[in-house]
């Protein structure tokens, strides 16, 4: 199947391909962004899942109301989404050398991938949540409906649509962080829009990386409304 996609982005792309780099380069190097992409959304997903129902439950007048572990959390997740990505990608090298054993390469760079899009993902998971009806809760406490069974079989479900829209910007924001994490070494097409076409001044490449997340986004935000439409 690479082999195949090579061959085709080969043929079509002959005409205006002036570059030193090969083509099964650069299908390499977009294989380590979906690897990137793939890998911190897993991650940012679950701690921003956490995170959101956390606040959720946690805030004044919610169904667990803690004021220490709202107001304990709340700054925190503040602080981390505050920081330009160029400046946590670098601030946390000590603690993906720890995890992963280095800091250069895709793996390194899904770590503080993750940081990045974690609180984001879990502020917006929040603000859909958020959204919904408060009767909708009335309603499932007036059934006697546990903490878990209102999240997970009234709150959710509600959301569904706001959610997947949420998650889909937040994707297109994670594609925009693993182009940027290439200053660092971490591989993918950002890396090579960086060492090919701005250090060695290569159009080719610097246009093939434009066009290419240009198709990534619209894919994903096509993606992402037409799930939200699916009843």
């Amino acid at each position: 199947m690479r082999d195949l996609i090579v061959q085709w982005l080969t043929t079509i792309t002959a005409p205006f391909w002036k570059s030193s780099l090969s083509i099964d380069q650069f299908v390499t190097a977009l294989q380590e962004t979906f690897h990137m992409v793939f890998f911190a959304m897993l991650f940012g997903c679950i701690w921003g899942f956490i995170q959101a129902i956390t606040l959720l439950v946690t805030r004044p007048n919610g169904i667990l109301s803690n004021r220490v572990i709202y107001h304990g959390l709340n700054p925190i997740v503040n602080a981390l989404r505050s920081l330009p990505f160029i400046i946590l990608l670098i601030a946390v090298i000590p603690l993906t050398k720890l995890i992963v054993g280095t800091s250069i390469g895709t793996w390194a760079a899904i770590v503080p991938l993750t940081i990045y899009v974690g609180p984001y993902i879990g502020r917006l998971i929040e603000t859909s949540l958020l959204e919904v009806n408060e009767g909708i809760i009335e309603s499932a406490q007036a059934m006697g409906a546990t903490p878990m069974q209102i999240i997970f079989k009234f709150i959710l479900p509600e959301a569904r649509s706001s959610l997947i829209l949420n998650l889909t910007t937040a994707t297109i924001s994670l594609i925009g962080a693993t182009a940027m994490a290439g200053a660092v070494g971490a591989g993918g097409i950002g890396d090579l829009a960086i060492s090919y076409g701005y250090q060695r001044f290569d159009t080719s490449v610097v246009i093939m990386t434009v066009i290419v997340l240009l198709i990534l986004v619209q894919i994903v935000q096509s993606l992402g409304d037409w799930l939200s439409r699916l009843r």
